[in-house]
C-alpha cells in the first residue's frame, strides 16, 4: 500500500503542531535532523519498512501515538 509513510508523517505533524504554522516548520526541521525529509515523500511513495520503523521511533520520541 503506497503512501503509508506520507500519511504517518502528516499524522505526526498534525498531532504535534495542532495546526500552528510555526510548529509545523519546526517539526519538519526535526524530521530532517533525524534523517527524513517530509517533503520527499508523497502519496505514491513506496512503503519502506525501515522508514516506517524510523517514523514510529520519531513519533515515540515526540510523545505521539500512531
Amino acid at each position: 500500500m503506497a503512501g503509508m509513510i506520507k500519511r504517518m508523517i502528516d499524522n505526526i505533524i498534525e498531532k504535534k503542531t495542532k495546526g500552528n504554522p510555526t510548529l509545523v516548520l519546526t517539526t519538519k526541521t526535526k524530521f530532517i535532523l533525524k534523517g527524513l525529509d517530509p517533503d520527499f515523500y508523497t502519496a505514491s511513495s513506496p512503503d519502506d519498512p525501515a522508514i516506517i520503523a524510523k517514523l514510529k521511533t520519531i513519533a515515540s520520541e515526540m510523545g505521539i501515538t500512531l
